[in-house]
């Protein structure tokens, strides 16, 4: 961003930013009545006002039904929405709300809801505001998870989601930009209370970003470290496309094939980097269990199993016995006759079906 962080965004940044959509057909933007995703409405509006040809934008608001207050402020939506001579739809999150995890079931949903409306829409895009405030909080969380390069990567500014590609214009836009411009069009905007409430993991992690920020760590920094992350993941996968080209060079005719099954030489497989063969073991199991995604801790602890095996057993993996055989979010992962093969794995069966039915 050429702008000052706590100046306005101008039409001509605000252009930059929504160029690669020019030529949608239609986009929705998913606004809650926060400043950030009121800012991208109002930037949006702006901008295709500015083409003589451009996509159809729809305002869609997301009910969580969690808050009295989020009736009142989708109606402001509504409203505003209307002054920008843009449609607007509110869609609400039905059914019972999980005890545990709140936040991530209300995401989901979110996400699922919004795809339903681009797809009625004919949109190909769901634009949110996500900002590099926001990229950095998230980097922050997955760093304390534990989470491993694709995690620490943090948001993309495009993702696949439900046939429909989610777009985040404003990931590298800092919130006090957001404000700011705001403030310059006087335009109100509601406070969530939840993004103060410090039950929640993310808003505690923004308190602490200013004592980060007096080390050096603000929220520049942190989105500049996600980014460069994004970068190397980029490049692994790249390598792991490649090594999986490898493995299938160097399969035998007689190997199971197809989409059932996966099969590929140890040793091939064991001369590979460690990244690379944890993520041909990801990408497996994903694929063909039932139960995923797996957990990057289980498949590390499977690829650490794999590799004794390999190293304590080649006897028995010359002479066709079996000296690995484990299930893992679904998949069945068996080392045998020098080959590692991954299977779905055979279906859990209830106790129903050990008393007869």
């Amino acid at each position: 961003m050429s702008d000052d962080d706590n100046s306005p965004i101008s039409a001509r940044t605000a252009k930059q930013l929504f160029a690669a959509l020019k030529s949608a057909p239609a986009l929705v933007l998913a606004v809650s009545g926060g400043p950030d995703s009121v800012a991208l409405m109002w930037l949006a509006a702006r901008w295709r006002r500015s083409l003589a040809r451009g996509p159809l934008l729809t305002v869609v608001t997301v009910d969580h039904g969690l808050r009295p207050e989020a009736a009142r402020e989708a109606r402001e939506v509504k409203r505003l929405a209307a002054e920008l001579g843009l449609p607007h739809r509110t869609l609400r999150w039905r059914g019972v709300k999980p005890k545990t995890g709140l936040p991530a079931a209300a995401r989901e949903a979110r996400y699922r809801l919004l795809a339903e409306a681009a797809r009625k829409a004919g949109a190909s895009h769901v634009l949110t505001a996500h900002t590099r405030d926001d990229q950095a909080e998230t980097l922050l969380m997955r760093m304390l998870r534990g989470s491993g390069l694709a995690g620490l990567s943090a948001m993309a500014g495009l993702t696949e989601r439900d046939g429909v590609v989610l777009t985040r214009p404003l990931l590298d836009v800092p919130k006090s930009q957001l404000v700011a411009t705001l403030r310059r069009a006087k335009i109100g905007f509601a406070e969530d209370p939840t993004n103060r409430d410090t039950a929640f993991t993310r808003p505690r992690l923004r308190a602490l970003l200013p004592q980060l920020a007096a080390e050096g760590g603000d929220v520049r920094s942190l989105a500049r470290l996600a980014g460069r992350l994004a970068r190397a993941n980029a490049a692994v996968e790249v390598l792991t496309d490649g090594a999986e080209r490898f493995l299938r060079l160097r399969d035998r005719d007689d190997a199971p094939h197809g989409p059932a099954a996966r099969s590929f030489e140890a040793r091939a497989f064991a001369g590979l980097p460690e990244e690379v063969r944890l993520r041909i073991l990801l990408r497996a199991i994903d694929a063909l269990g039932h139960e995923g995604p797996a957990e990057l801790g289980k498949v590390e602890t499977l690829l650490s199993a794999l590799d004794q095996a390999l190293a304590a057993g080649p006897r028995a993996a010359a002479n066709g016995r079996a000296i690995l055989k484990q299930t893992l979010a679904g998949a069945l992962i068996s080392l045998a006759g020098g080959r590692i093969s991954i299977t779905p794995a055979p279906a859990r069966r209830s106790r129903r079906d050990f008393k007869g039915g």
